[in-house]
């Protein structure tokens, strides 16, 4: 069971269900995970994203990572990844992967740069931040960023969004 809090503020646009979005982006990302059985265990696996502002994202990039600008997503993991493989063969208990968060002005900003709807970018932003909160990490080296992009453009593939890397490479 994944259950995912979206906070929205203000600058997002209203018109769109950004919680449902939120839902179905990290429910993509955690189905095409390296926890096998993760979705189907019957834990709760809990997420909290915020779609908030770039100032508030730049707050947080300086405080938690020591970048004093804002980024387009931040991912706080609040498990470590190689204890949900346990949790989901019990299927007992919940796992509180952690928090995304995205920049309303860095999201509409690339997503206009790249010629796409803002939802379009911000689900692959929060499938990327979901893949980070299950312990993919694109910085460590060449090998682990062709995993993780690979993670994304299957999970962005059961939402029905093109490979964004094929598309602008």
């Amino acid at each position: 069971m994944i259950l995912v809090e979206a906070d929205v503020s203000e600058e997002w646009d209203s018109s769109v269900d950004w919680a449902r979005l939120a839902e179905a982006s990290v429910r993509a990302a955690v189905a095409q995970g390296d926890v096998p059985g993760l979705l189907e265990s019957g834990i709760a696996v809990e997420v909290s994203v915020r779609f908030t502002s770039d100032e508030e994202v730049k707050a947080l990039n300086a405080a938690w990572r020591g970048k004093d600008k804002a980024t387009n997503v931040l991912s706080f993991p609040m498990v470590e990844p190689e204890r949900l493989g346990p949790l989901a063969r019990t299927g007992e208990g919940e796992a509180l992967l952690g928090d995304i968060v995205l920049a309303h002005g860095v999201c509409a900003s690339e997503a206009e740069a790249k010629g796409l709807a803002i939802r379009t970018h911000a689900a692959h932003l929060l499938v990327h931040g979901a893949l980070h909160l299950l312990g993919f990490d694109h910085e460590r080296g060449d090998e682990d960023a062709e995993t993780m992009e690979e993670a994304e453009r299957r999970s962005l593939a059961r939402l029905g969004i093109a490979d964004p890397y094929e598309i602008h490479h």
